[in-house]
């Protein structure tokens, strides 16, 4: 059936994946979106919702003009299995916050022109996990959220002091967002939160009233993050601020285990976790894989290293006796996490024999020493550090060191260009024992048959 088109969104359609409900349709990639149930779609966060009934009408304009007026029953929240050519449809908002810790604030000059760009997008929380501190939002929006009940949403709370709030995000409008949190719980929205501690700004006391405050909310509010703010060498002009050392680090570790009894006792849950950097600062166990009650903040760098020990664990356990791997290979990690992978080293080579592990720690002389984890190392850095290994088949690196689905380091350095420089191969892996395992399953020139 033709209709006549009375939207203007240009939602062009990317991808169709095989067998879906669309590829079933007949829809193509390089039709156009234009309504679903007579409603013009505005971004994702629209189609998502929309979408989601057993009974939709979607309208779709061909590549050559026609127009399809598409009846479908499906599954509640089943997806027809569209992409599109953005993924947010129109264009992300960018965030008018000065924060005093701004991570962005203190990137290097000229890097690609995408990496100075600041998102604080509602609908990049509710697709990708993005944390965004809502300052940025009219009331408008924060209605879209509550109408829709899109959970969970991440944001960034940092204090519900509100003018000490105002003061680290250099924004007059941060100081409600613990009235906007309550109006969350009230529409029974789920959230994750996330404070980025700076010493002697929002931790001590500031952060046990922070906390106090948050689990008010609880259940609406689920989780909380405690990271340690991330400094660089690019920091002149930029608000003053002292890195976490040892005693600082025990400090946040020692009061986050207090107040964690204090929750298990009133809420049931541990409610805040504190990020991987403090454990590895002042060399304390990692908690045990059942303490992070399901990794809620997984994305936030909350567990990363115990979820990938267990993962490794549980690859090896399948493994029954010795396997044979006749190979030489370099484990690239940051500074943070060399202590952690040594141990996993060590108990991946007893499992495999011949073959040998060595954990290469590098140095970010890029942004500065004391950025540690391993996501933020760049291709010249890994260059300039293992130049002098010779005599290995290949150099791991987690996947999180490359742009997301590409083979690109930050500095714009591609994986060929230091496997070229190096003379060495360079073997990207996903942050999974499966996929860390399977590559030294590879070799199967066991000598045992």
């Amino acid at each position: 059936m033709e209709l006549k088109r009375i939207y203007d969104y240009k939602n062009i359609i990317e991808k169709v994946a095989k067998n879906s409900i669309a590829d079933e349709l007949g829809i193509e990639p390089k039709d156009v979106l234009l309504s679903i149930n007579g409603k013009g779609i505005k971004d994702i966060i629209d189609y998502k919702f929309l979408i989601s009934d057993e009974y939709v009408e979607i309208e779709i304009e061909k590549e050559n003009g026609d127009i399809w007026l598409l009846e479908i029953e499906k599954e509640y929240d089943e997806d027809l299995g569209i992409e599109f050519t953005n993924p947010l449809i129109d264009k992300a908002k960018s965030c008018r916050n000065k924060c005093i810790f701004c991570f962005i604030d203190q990137l290097p000059p000229n890097m690609r022109e995408t990496l100075y760009f600041k998102d604080d997008d509602s609908r990049l929380s509710f697709l990708q996990g993005n944390f965004i501190t809502l300052t940025n939002m009219s009331e408008d929006e924060i209605n879209r959220i509550i109408e829709y009940r899109l959970s969970p949403i991440n944001i960034s709370v940092h204090t519900t002091n509100p003018e000490l709030r105002i003061k680290m995000l250099n924004n007059k409008n941060a100081g409600n967002i613990f009235s906007i949190l309550k109006r969350f719980k009230e529409a029974n929205i789920k959230v994750n939160c996330q404070i980025v501690l700076v010493p002697n700004v929002n931790d001590g006391e500031e952060l046990r009233r922070t906390l106090e405050d948050l689990s008010s909310l609880y259940p609406s509010i689920e989780s909380v993050a405690v990271v340690p703010v991330g400094l660089t060498k690019y920091r002149e002009k930029l608000y003053k601020i002292e890195p976490f050392d040892y005693n600082k680090s025990k400090e946040v570790l020692d009061f986050i285990k207090e107040v964690q009894n204090k929750f298990i006792e009133e809420l049931g849950t541990r409610f805040v976790f504190a990020s991987d950097e403090f454990y590895a600062v002042t060399k304390e166990p990692l908690p045990s894989y059942e303490a992070y009650e399901g990794f809620p903040q997984l994305e936030n760098g909350v567990g990363l290293l115990k979820t990938f020990e267990h993962s490794v664990e549980m690859e090896l356990a399948k493994i029954d006796g010795i396997k044979y791997c006749n190979k030489r290979y370099i484990i690239v990690t940051g500074t943070l996490a060399a202590d952690y992978m040594n141990k996993i080293k060590d108990k991946v080579v007893e499992k495999f024999k011949n073959l040998n592990l060595k954990v290469v720690a590098i140095e970010n002389e890029f942004f500065g020493k004391s950025i540690t984890v391993s996501g933020l190392i760049t291709g010249r850095d890994i260059i300039a550090q293992l130049t002098d290994y010779n005599n290995v088949d290949g150099i791991i690196i987690p996947k999180s060191m490359l742009k997301q689905d590409t083979y690109i380091f930050l500095d714009d350095l591609t994986v060929k260009d230091v496997e070229n420089r190096l003379k060495v191969k360079v073997i990207p892996v996903e942050v999974s024992g499966w996929d860390f395992i399977n590559l030294f399953k590879e070799d199967r020139s066991d000598n045992n048959g």
